[in-house]
């Protein structure tokens, strides 16, 4: 099991795994999941990295749904930074210790700071990443903000 799934249970945290085939032929990796689960993209949840005052090493997370996009304004407002940009996919995965397709916000290898789109509050669960391609966790957006010492924010565009 992934590092993700192993803190869940350490945590004692309810959750569900859903594991399917990754087609890598797949535009996007969360619509995938969200298609292959056959869940509404609004409850599964891609997690995101982005540098804060476009230092590449200064990271945090950002954890949206699959069929938004991230507003790096509001980003960088909520981190408190001026600006944020789209961190660079090699040093997100150095950081994380997943790979691009399969970074969990759960149990990274160093711990950044985590803002969850409040939007997940609108379901009683969500999916997101446990640490692996074709690999979803399904947990409470609480549970999700204990796990990631997450803070539930807008992070979206058009909301």
């Amino acid at each position: 099991m992934t590092p993700a799934v192993e803190l869940a249970k350490k945590r004692k945290v309810d959750f569900l795994i859903h594991s399917y085939e990754h087609d890598p032929s797949a535009a996007s990796y969360g619509l995938e999941a969200a298609e292959v689960l056959g869940h509404d993209p609004a409850k599964v949840f891609k997690t995101l990295l982005f540098c804060l005052d476009t230092d590449p090493k200064s990271l945090a997370v950002a954890v949206i749904p699959v069929d938004r996009k991230l507003n790096l304004k509001l980003a960088a407002k909520v981190a408190k930074f001026k600006k944020a940009q789209m961190a660079d996919p090699n040093i997100a995965q150095k950081i994380t210790g997943y790979l691009v397709g399969g970074i969990s916000p759960i149990a990274q290898k160093k711990r950044l700071a985590t803002f969850i789109d409040e939007s997940a509050l609108m379901y009683e669960t969500i999916c997101v990443s446990g640490g692996r391609r074709g690999l979803e966790i399904e947990l409470s957006p609480h549970d999700l903000a204990e796990l990631t010492r997450g803070r539930f924010t807008h992070l979206c565009s058009g909301e």
